[in-house]
This record gives structure tokens, C-alpha cells and sequence, in this order.
């Protein structure tokens, strides 16, 4: 604890040197003038109510979507018989606020009478994920003239986790319709896809013809087909990369963060559709993993487990994925890995490991480009605006190549901006669903 001058102890030491300096520029005159105001201040300073026996309690919210706030609640109790009249400032680490917000929201003025007790509300707006731990809580307790304080610190934990915000949900109404769709729950099925055999009607011009039943049509005067509805409890394996590549960022998104968002939309839309989903964050080794969990605790299960992930700056091990992938997945699976099409690690990493994902699984690789790509493609006009059209251009031009590589060993491939991966990656799983490969 530590004591602690005010400005108004300042002030007054400057209005007493104007005396001193008109009418007696001696030592005289400075001792008259300050003697005076340095036992003000002591008796300030032995009036104000100690920091250290104050006691303080922590109570409020323990996670919050990013974008939303969170408020914490801080009850300080005095204990100590003399009023407190404090300055509390309450801090957390920076990205707990929006910029500029910090100072305003962290700091509280409270007045507790002897014995009582005051809550204080903190409001938190983290910018990103991850766990936000309360830091320091200093206190400056005022002396009755203002002239004094004590300041000292404690240590009170709190945390909040920030978990990602699932923007894609918006999406999700569609793609049950066309779920339910596909599934057979609307009136009319969806003639000739998926796998499990539903019922028989009669055959209509534009039905397959593969789908027709010679058997029942030699039992009755019509033509007889067959409809279909998907496989349910299919098992979808979700592979999140948090390697190098996933640290880029496009636009104001990190890589990272635009996969989590697709994953939690295919996650929400698989389990509806009463296949079990699980996830694997994985680079070097094993960073997060969601398994067996019932369709009502998947996506808390999932935002929790992806909140404090964040990119390493190395180099994934595809073979240990792959090895990784296959122990989470021990019989015929969707494996959907959400990585880079960058052309060196996928060529030098993946492509070698393939043959061993796809004899046993379904595979779906999805990865996030930058729009800006294809502008600066296109981009006209200066040497440099030529120069970075090139180069975009060739860049581009990898990563069809990539894709094009991945689908020649039998890999669905979905490469889109951050606000079109979601709803591209739901769609390539429902197509998956229709063409009986899932």
C-alpha cells in the first residue's frame, strides 16, 4: 500500500508559494505554508479507509459470444470502520473492449459506509477469442479532505471465454428446408437419391429410369420406382487445420476464425440430419477434440472447445492428421478437413496421404481464398497494378491447379470467400447426401 498525492494537494501547494514568494521569500515562510499542509495530508492519509482489509467478490458472466457484451459483477465489502471513499480501477486485458472504450468501462467511484457492502458492474466487449482473465484491481481510497490516498492492488480471478460468433447460422433455415427435402419429410420425395429405400410409386416422365423396380412392375398394369431417403446416423469427422497457413487473414477474418464459422454450420446441420459429428483441431499435434457428444450438447461442445484455439506458426504434419483422422474414425466416415490449397503443402503434405483417407472415407477439403484475388487479377492500369495482376493471377491459377489435383483422386473440393464457405460447404454436404455418397 502505497500513499498517493491528489491534484488538489497540488493546487494548494501552489497557492501557498504566492504568499511565500510576496511576503516572506525565506525559510521562514516556506515552513509556515508547508508545515501545515504536510500534516493535513498525514492526518488525510491516516483517515482514509485501509485497502488492504477491503474484501471483494467476483460474480456474472463466464463466456459470451464474440460481438456481444458480457457484464461482470464486483462486490467490494468494508470492513474496516471508516468510510471508503475509492477511485477502483478494474483491468483486463486489452482486447476486452472495443478500442478507445477501456478507459471509461474499467474505471469505477464508489463510496462505502463502515461494514456495508457495494456491486460494481464491469462490461466486457471482446474483440476476440478466447479466455479474458481479470487482471490487477487497484484501489485509491481518498482521505475526507481529498488531499491523501491509499493505493494498493489485488488480485481477484475472473474469466470470461469468448466464444466464435456463428455468423453463418443465418444460413441454417435454408439448409434444413433442403434437408428435409432430401430426407423425405416434405410431402414429396426426392425421387432416385440417397440410399435407403423409402417406398414404391408410379413412374412419372423425368424419374431415372435406374430407379425403376421391374418386379413390381410385372405386378401391376403401371410402371413402379423406387424412392429413396438418406442414410441417417452417418458419421462426419470434422478437421480443423491450425497450422501456419491457417494464421493468414482475408480481409478483417482470419483464416481460422471463417473455418470454425463453416464447421459450426455443418456441425448444426449434420446433427439435424441424425448424423454424429465430431472435430479434431490438429497441426503438430492434437489442439482441440469434440467426440460422442448427443445432438443438443454438440455446438456448445464445439464453440467451447474452438474459443481458445488459435494458429501455430508451424508446419502441419499430414501424416499425423491423417493418422490421427483415421483413429477418430474407424469405420466409413465424411472426413471434412478445413485446410489451405495452398500448392506446397497440399502437394508435399496431403496428396500423399490421400490414398490412405480416401479407400476408407468420404473426403471434403474446404479452404478460404481471398476475394481480393480475383480483383487484383483483373486489376488494370500502373506498372505495379500490372505487376500484382500477375501475380494474383498465377496465384489463382495454383489453386485451381490444386483443387484440380485433389478431385482427380476423388475429393470434393469447396474453395470460397469467408462469407460464402458456410453455406458452400452445407451445400456440397446435402449434395453428398443426394447422391448417396454419404
Amino acid at each position: 500500500m502505497s500513499l498517493t498525492l491528489t491534484g488538489r494537494t497540488a493546487l494548494l501547494a501552489a497557492l501557498g508559494t504566492l504568499p511565500v514568494g510576496l511576503l516572506a521569500p525565506n525559510w521562514s515562510g516556506i515552513l509556515a505554508v508547508n508545515a501545515p499542509l504536510t500534516l493535513a495530508i498525514l492526518c488525510d492519509y491516516a483517515l482514509a479507509a485501509p485497502v488492504r482489509k477491503l474484501q471483494f467478490t467476483r460474480s456474472g458472466d463466464t463466456s459470451v459470444r464474440l460481438g456481444e457484451s458480457a457484464t461482470v459483477q464486483l462486490t467490494v465489502t468494508n470492513p474496516t470502520p471508516r468510510r471508503l471513499r475509492a477511485r477502483l480501477r478494474d483491468a483486463w486485458p486489452p482486447s476486452s473492449w472495443q478500442p478507445g472504450t477501456e478507459v471509461t468501462a474499467s474505471r469505477h467511484k464508489l463510496t462505502i459506509p463502515p461494514g456495508e457492502r457495494r456491486r460494481l458492474s464491469t462490461e466486457l466487449h471482446p474483440t476476440r477469442r478466447g479466455d479474458r482473465q481479470a487482471q490487477s484491481l487497484t484501489v485509491r481510497s481518498y482521505g475526507p479532505m481529498g488531499l491523501a490516498a491509499r493505493q494498493g492492488s489485488h488480485h481477484v480471478p475472473w474469466t470470461v471465454r469468448a466464444l466464435p460468433p456463428f455468423t453463418s447460422r443465418k444460413h441454417l433455415p435454408s439448409k434444413l428446408a433442403r434437408l428435409r427435402e432430401l430426407d423425405g419429410r416434405t410431402s414429396v420425395l426426392t425421387r432416385g437419391e440417397g440410399t435407403e429405400f423409402d417406398s414404391l410409386r408410379d413412374y412419372v416422365p423425368g424419374d431415372d429410369t435406374r430407379s425403376i423396380d421391374w418386379r413390381a412392375t410385372a405386378r401391376q398394369d403401371s410402371v413402379a420406382v423406387r424412392t429413396w431417403r438418406p442414410e441417417r446416423d452417418r458419421h462426419v469427422v470434422m478437421v480443423l487445420d491450425t497450422g501456419r497457413t491457417s494464421a493468414g487473414r482475408v480481409g478483417d477474418i482470419p483464416k481460422l476464425d471463417a473455418t470454425m464459422d463453416a464447421a459450426l454450420l455443418l456441425a448444426a446441420l449434420a446433427s439435424r440430419a441424425g448424423d454424429r459429428v465430431d472435430l479434431l483441431a490438429y497441426d503438430r499435434r492434437i489442439r482441440a477434440q469434440v467426440q460422442g457428444r448427443s445432438a443438443g450438447d454438440l455446438l456448445p461442445a464445439l464453440v467451447n472447445a474452438m474459443a481458445p484455439l488459435e494458429p501455430e506458426l508451424v508446419e502441419t504434419d499430414a501424416r499425423g492428421l491423417s493418422a490421427t483422422a483415421l483413429r477418430c474414425a474407424p469405420r466409413r466416415s465424411l472426413l471434412v478437413l478445413l485446410t489451405s490449397l495452398e500448392a506446397a503443402p497440399v502437394e508435399e503434405g496431403l496428396l500423399p496421404v490421400l490414398p490412405q483417407l480416401t479407400q476408407r472415407h468420404t473426403v471434403l477439403v474446404a479452404s478460404v481464398t481471398d476475394p481480393r484475388t480475383e480483383e487484383m487479377a483483373e486489376a488494370r492500369g500502373s506498372a505495379q497494378s500490372v505487376y500484382e495482376a500477375a501475380a494474383a493471377t498465377q496465384a489463382r491459377e495454383q489453386r485451381r491447379g490444386t483443387a484440380e489435383k485433389l478431385r482427380r483422386h476423388g475429393v470434393s473440393v469447396v474453395d470460397a470467400t469467408p462469407e460464402f464457405l458456410a453455406p458452400a460447404l452445407a451445400d456440397a454436404y446435402l449434395a453428398l447426401k443426394a447422391s448417396g455418397r454419404l
